[in-house]
């Protein structure tokens, strides 16, 4: 089915608001329209260009099934992949208005805390709705979730701008390797899972465990990849002596490493000899046996599969994603090119629930909302238990469907409140939403009677369709 792209903003449902002149705030508008024909699904079960596009973006957005359609499978991943070859202008002159998150790492300390986390989060939600490198905006979440850090602890509050920057979205399309050295020497983390305080100043000193435990449990080998209490012991002994500065020094939120606060004695993780006389040099080599170990490459392959195919991914799956991990050392890329191309994952459509991020942008995807991603939207967030950069420990936000049962209420909320223009900040078109040929547009497939005959009857139409089982799995 297509509509020209004429057609589609007479009925107010092109990338912007047709007609509209709402300012939100200065600067911070969606992308221009593509000239491209807006098509929507023609079957009744979800398609390939369906599935590729709920699972690799944030949902369904104007022409975007219909440029799917055209390139094909392959060429949208392989674009997806190379998020350098997409132009990304319009988004990011937007996101240059919140000028506080492009800062210099000491520079930061000089806003208020609520401010800088206020800012960073609207950028969040701005470049989940817009970007076009939609790829790379769901692995930055994925990233973000397996390396957590909770910007409500001490400097984290202004050091987790500069992380998710300058380790997690710089590294989320490269190397796992250094994405995890990039991890480990963050200011953010350092802080985060006290790796400042981990020193040896006298002969009988212990050192602190706690950034060791979550490196071998949560970013590496995973809770059953083998180590022991030992292995802990001397992850950390190997992570002395890194500090960083603190927001009441000179140099705020530089990392270094003082030798003399280092334990530089020889030492044995998961078999391997680490050893004597390494000093700063000791946490790549510690970093070189955790980050491609085979444990590693199950565990990661295992996170992966369950954030694309299922909660519970199938063996076959995760065995192969594993095997690609070791062959490519840990480069995401191919990685990535192999889960999407497989049959476990090419079969499974509609085997995720949305979680309230998800539920939220897609919904303003889906909608071609004008949005400020302001207070408005992160109340709901907050609501619901999902707001960015605010779970509190270590293990990040759940991506099985479970924990986020009871935020149905507060789903069918945001719906009612964003198909009635009660929401601060952001506003859509109602218009589109009298024609019928929208709703495949939403649903990512052709409505079956019964949700067609809701539809029609619904006081709310549009609210209906955001708050429907269907809208809710992707």
């Amino acid at each position: 089915m297509k509509i020209t792209r004429k057609q589609f903003l007479c009925t107010g449902a092109g990338l912007t608001l047709s007609g509209c002149t709402l300012d939100l705030r200065p600067g911070i508008h969606g992308p221009a329209p593509d000239a491209e024909p807006v098509a929507t699904p023609s079957l009744p079960t979800v398609d390939w260009a369906s599935h590729l596009q709920d699972r690799l973006s944030f949902g369904p957005r104007g022409g975007e099934y219909g440029r799917i359609l055209s390139l094909g499978g392959a060429a949208y991943i392989d674009e997806q992949l190379h998020p350098e070859t997409i132009d990304d202008s319009a988004l990011n002159r937007s996101i240059r208005r919140i000028e506080c998150i492009h800062e210099p790492l000491g520079e930061l300390f000089e806003y208020k805390q609520d401010y800088l986390l206020a800012a960073a989060t609207r950028a969040t939600i701005l470049r989940a709705v817009w970007s076009k490198r939609q790829l790379l905006e769901r692995m930055v979440h994925f990233w973000t979730d397996h390396f957590n850090i909770d910007a409500s602890k001490g400097d984290c509050k202004w050091l987790k701008v500069a992380d998710d920057r300058d380790v997690i979205r710089k590294n989320a399309l490269g190397s796992f390797p250094a994405l995890l050295r990039a991890s480990a020497l963050s200011p953010a983390m350092l802080w985060y899972l006290d790796g400042r305080v981990n020193r040896k100043q006298q002969s009988n000193d212990k050192p602190n465990e706690n950034y060791a435990r979550e490196l071998l449990e949560l970013h590496t080998v995973g809770v059953h990849g083998g180590y022991t209490q030992q292995d802990v012991m001397e992850t950390a002994r190997c992570l002395t002596g890194w500090n960083v500065r603190s927001g009441k020094e000179l140099r705020k939120g530089r990392v270094e490493f003082h030798a003399e606060l280092h334990d530089d004695g020889r030492k044995v993780v998961l078999g391997h000899e680490i050893p004597a006389g390494l000093g700063d040099g000791e946490i790549d080599f510690l970093l070189d046996i955790l980050s491609l170990h085979p444990s590693t490459a199950r565990h990661i392959a295992e996170k992966l599969c369950r954030r694309f195919i299922a909660d519970e991914p199938p063996e076959s799956a995760v065995a192969i994603i594993a095997a690609t991990f070791v062959e490519h050392k840990g480069e995401i890329k191919p990685v990535l090119r192999r889960l999407f191309t497989m049959p476990e994952f090419l079969g499974a459509q509609r085997t995720k629930c949305k979680r309230p991020f998800e539920f939220l942008v897609s919904a303003l995807r889906a909608t071609n909302a004008e949005t400020d991603g302001g207070p408005g939207l992160t109340d709901y967030l907050l609501r619901m238990g999902h707001a960015p950069f605010q779970y509190p420990t270590p293990e990040g936000y759940s991506d099985h469907a479970a924990p986020w049962m009871g935020t149905l209420l507060w789903r069918w909320r945001f719906a009612m409140a964003l198909s009635s223009n009660a929401i601060p900040g952001t506003r859509i078109d109602l218009a589109p939403f009298r024609d019928d040929r929208l709703i495949a547009h939403v649903l990512g497939r052709v409505p079956t009677s019964g949700e067609f005959a809701s539809y029609r009857r619904s006081g709310n139409n549009l609210a209906l369709l955001l708050a429907s089982p269907e809208f809710q799995r992707c």
